[in-house]
């Protein structure tokens, strides 16, 4: 098929689930050999369109086609069929299978119609990983349960071309890479584009989407706004597409005066960091900067008492923090809210306000027992000031997008009263839109005295939002830096051998 040919095209497409329009009138085409740069704000209906195309869901109304003939896909095994794959974050691998049965799921070949062919199907995963650049990292006995992310969203990404994809779309593929994992990844991606497959291409990286994208198409509230060539777009011109306004002055805050110090940490230590010394005062916002394994979350952890301290000594308000006891810091005054928010802070099958509520049982309790009434007088003035987009707080949180589960998280600790809180990458996966109202709230946060510590890989937001930045390496703080601070400076403080000088 040549390149520029429509493999697919929506038209008019609409879905409501309940009340909510999540899409309205959309049309789309997709073409050979072509990347397709899809974003929109958390809830713009990115997601729903993909579950559309690949036959999660049937629309209300519209028209779904392939090559031109109308589609009506009751399953996604009917899209599969028609060559349409969605690679999402999470990637749909069997971890007690090996790497070529979960590559020639359903393909699997065999003797006399009955026996796996065990030698044909190793012969088969070697040509697909050495096409993939894969050969020397997998082989195909390995158990998929012991691979790390970038390998698992490979292998299905191995499978999706195996079983005929033709287009595929990749839902913010490289949230959990490193950064060479995602420099293979891009490759392949490339390489698929040039095979004439149709890519599409999701994420809130609005650089990656430039980078990658022939074409960029902006979805906002449900509807289609944008469907442009990707050349000449800046990443300030999608994001303004995205959320219907001018982002001016992102990081607009007034830096803090110093005031007396509320978090005191001094030599401490525990498995994964050594010897930290840092202060941070009222009012003020203490970035942490260095690369991925820097020690940036265990020193997080550390403070609050989920890591076990081996030595040193924390004040908080110049007073003895109990070591290891993470209820001792709550009740002094510490919140966190971690980089894995699904995993380690919120209740995915329990609601919003069930969330918003675990770290303040007294306000919500009658005689002992819960208080709905309460709750929702503590809840409610908290959805509106973050501005968290649901239709009820009795909403289960797994049904939320990525920067409302956030809000729910700050939400949690905001229902008390703070004098600290960590905020471990606290815009990773959310849109531009509520990355703004979040850098918002970290203002507003210090302007009323809370001392907030700051961890973050995005180094414009660690800069644009700190009055000081600290850079860890190898477990240690490796320097410190103020008004001077710039990309460079905290990315040569952040290197191995910025630790060994430092220890």
């Amino acid at each position: 098929m040549p390149d520029g040919t429509e493999i697919a095209k929506v038209e008019r497409l609409s879905k409501a689930f309940g009340v909510v329009q999540a899409l309205s009138d959309v049309s789309l085409g997709f073409r050979a050999g072509e990347i397709l740069g899809l974003v929109g704000e958390n809830g713009a209906g990115k997601s729903t369109l993909m579950r559309l195309l690949e036959g999660v869901h049937a629309p209300d109304r519209g028209s779904i086609s392939i090559d031109g003939v109308a589609q009506s896909f009751r399953e996604p095994r009917e899209a599969h069929v028609a060559g349409i794959r969605v690679i999402h974050q999470e990637p749909d691998i069997v971890p007690d299978l090996t790497v070529a049965e979960n590559i020639f799921v359903g393909a699997m070949p065999r003797r006399l119609g009955v026996l796996l062919d065990w030698r044909l199907l190793e012969e088969q995963t070697r040509a697909v990983l050495a096409r993939f650049g894969m050969g020397e990292e997998l082989r195909a006995r390995d158990l998929c349960a012991r691979l790390g992310p970038a390998q698992r969203q490979m292998i299905e990404i191995m499978r999706a071309v195996r079983a005929g994809g033709r287009l595929i779309a990749f839902d913010e593929p490289t949230s959990s890479l490193t950064g060479e994992e995602a420099r293979h990844l891009y490759r392949i991606i490339r390489q698929l584009k040039s095979d004439g497959m149709s890519i599409v291409y999701i994420s809130h990286r609005l650089n990656e989407v430039i980078d990658l994208a022939d074409r960029v198409a902006v979805l906002r509230d449900g509807r289609l706004v944008a469907d442009q060539p990707a050349a000449g777009l800046s990443e300030r011109a999608i994001s303004q597409l995205m959320v219907g306004r001018e982002l001016k002055d992102l990081f607009r805050r007034q830096k803090a005066v110093k005031h007396d110090a509320i978090l005191t940490v001094s030599g401490l230590s525990s498995e994964a960091v050594h010897q930290i010394d840092l202060t941070l005062h009222r009012g003020e916002v203490l970035g942490i900067g260095g690369l991925m394994g820097a020690g940036r979350s265990e020193l997080a952890r550390a403070i609050v008492g989920f890591d076990r301290r081996l030595a040193g000594e924390i004040l908080i308000d110049g007073k003895p923090l109990r070591p290891n006891d993470v209820a001792a810091s709550i009740a002094a005054g510490i919140g966190l809210a971690p980089e894995d928010r699904k995993s380690e802070a919120l209740l995915l099958a329990r609601s919003i306000l069930d969330n918003a509520t675990l770290c303040v049982p007294e306000q919500i309790s009658t005689a002992g027992l819960f208080d709905r009434r309460k709750a929702f007088a503590v809840v409610s003035p908290l959805s509106t000031k973050l501005s968290i987009r649901t239709p009820s707080l009795d909403q289960l949180v797994s049904k939320l997008s990525g920067g409302n589960q956030q809000k729910v998280v700050l939400a949690r600790w905001l229902a008390r009263q703070l004098k600290v809180i960590i905020l471990d990458e606290p815009t990773r996966g959310i849109d531009i839109g509520a990355k703004a109202e979040i850098y918002q709230l970290i203002a507003e946060l210090a302007a009323g005295g809370i001392g907030v510590l700051l961890i973050s890989s995005e180094m414009p937001e660690l800069i644009g939002l700190a009055d000081r930045v600290l850079v860890m390496a190898e477990g240690r703080i490796t320097g410190e830096l103020g008004a001077d601070a710039d990309e460079q400076s905290i990315l040569a403080l952040s290197m191995p051998q910025a630790a060994r000088s430092a220890a």
